[in-house]
């Protein structure tokens, strides 16, 4: 299960890097995915989609994601010339600055900051998404699922292909969908509320369109497409804050002189949607197993649960700290627009830079988030392995 987190997301690659090495030394068959499901959210689903794409081959698949991240630049993610962050970003804050006055002079809408036509055309060069229905029938992939918002229904939505007869589930205000996943699907997922545009997209059995954003928003339960879909054990890679290393981060710490500006509380309410639910939903996912291991057989097969073996992956370093150092290598045009925001390049006000890191698609950026996942991972290769099933660590 891979989260949603933007440019964060590159440290997904590295817990990936890290689980490619340690399967080709320690597993007994390379030819076998290791990942049967997958789900994703936001630019976890683009990762969960190249993944699913090349499901034969997962070191080919992994390599691929390593190389467009190490090479990332913010243009190919979004149109980030003068002339478009002036269009579009520009407008906004017009918007913003003098209200409903000029919305009705110009009879014009601001839909977004940034245009992501260079995503679009990232994903359909990159993530390969018509090849995963044969993949499903050669038994490659079991599933693949991804999640978007409905701005139409207000309703959370997971989109899910599988090989199996699984029935779409209905839960308060989150349904699931059975139906092949496209580029459209992951390009809603990924359509960060506010940053990027909504995206529409039509259901083939009724032919009704509705418009999505990015599927973090309203997601109260993340782990659940895996366990609908069947999986017994779940790798959960996150990129929020581990709150076993930082569990006072915040606190204790005197307020800034100055009230928060309107880039740090996007920043904060980004992250409010994009990783707090997932700790949440770990924490809830934990005292289930705990209960039913306080159970009789009779009492947990009647209760309908069944314990899920669960490996949680987060950075162990605060991904806003690493944002703050590597700011200075957005283009020119889109720093000017944060700091419009308020948005400094102060690594000690590390709040101003939370909704950087959300769109810091640089290789400086990058590459150092992906050594970090990679660490963490390779820190942790025994729980790895026996989470796997691999080598002799998963003996006991």
């Amino acid at each position: 299960m891979l989260s949603g987190g933007g440019a964060r997301a590159a440290y997904q690659v590295g817990v990936l890097r890290a689980i490619a090495a340690l399967r080709q030394q320690h597993a007994p068959d390379e030819s076998h995915n290791p990942f049967g499901i997958l789900t994703g959210t936001s630019a976890g689903a683009l990762n969960a989609g190249a993944l699913a794409s090349h499901a034969d081959d997962f070191a080919h698949a992994v390599q691929r994601l390593d190389e467009t991240w190490r090479n990332f630049h913010a243009q190919q993610v979004y149109l980030a010339d003068t002339w478009n962050v002036i269009r579009t970003g520009a407008r906004w804050l017009s918007l913003l600055s003098l209200g409903w006055a000029l919305a009705r002079w110009s009879r014009s809408e601001a839909r977004a900051f940034l245009d992501s036509q260079p995503l679009r055309e990232l994903i359909a060069g990159q993530i390969a998404l018509d090849r995963v229905p044969q993949l499903i029938e050669q038994g490659h992939l079991k599933a693949l699922a991804v999640s978007a918002s409905s701005y139409t229904s207000g309703q959370h939505v997971t989109f899910y292909a599988s090989a199996t007869t699984a029935q779409p589930w209905v839960r308060s205000l989150r349904i699931a969908v059975r139906t092949p996943i496209t580029h459209a699907h992951l390009l809603a997922s990924s359509a960060l509320p506010f940053i990027f545009p909504a995206q529409k997209l039509h259901d083939a059995d009724t032919d009704e369109a509705a418009w999505y954003g990015d599927g973090s928003m309203r997601q109260s339960a993340p782990i659940a497409p895996a366990i609908h879909l069947g999986a017994q054990r779940v790798l959960v890679v996150g990129v929020g804050r581990n709150l076993h290393i930082h569990p006072t981060a915040g606190t204790g710490t005197a307020a800034p002189a100055d009230a928060p500006s309107l880039g740090h509380i996007a920043g904060h309410a980004l992250s409010s949607i994009f990783l707090d639910t997932l700790s949440t939903d770990i924490e809830r996912l934990t005292r289930i197993n705990h209960m039913l291991t306080a159970l009789s057989p009779a009492e947990r097969a009647h209760s309908g649960l069944r314990p899920i073996t669960l490996l949680a992956i987060t950075p162990s370093q605060n991904i806003d700290a690493i944002a703050a150092r590597h700011i200075h290598q957005l283009p020119g045009s889109i720093r000017a627009l944060l700091a419009a925001l308020g948005v400094g390049q102060d690594a000690e006000e590390l709040g101003h830079s939370a909704l950087a890191s959300y769109l810091l698609f640089e290789s400086s950026f990058t590459q150092e988030l992906m050594a970090l996942g990679e660490n963490d991972t390779l820190a942790r290769t025994q729980e790895v392995l026996r989470f796997m099933g691999w080598g002799p660590a998963s003996a006991g």
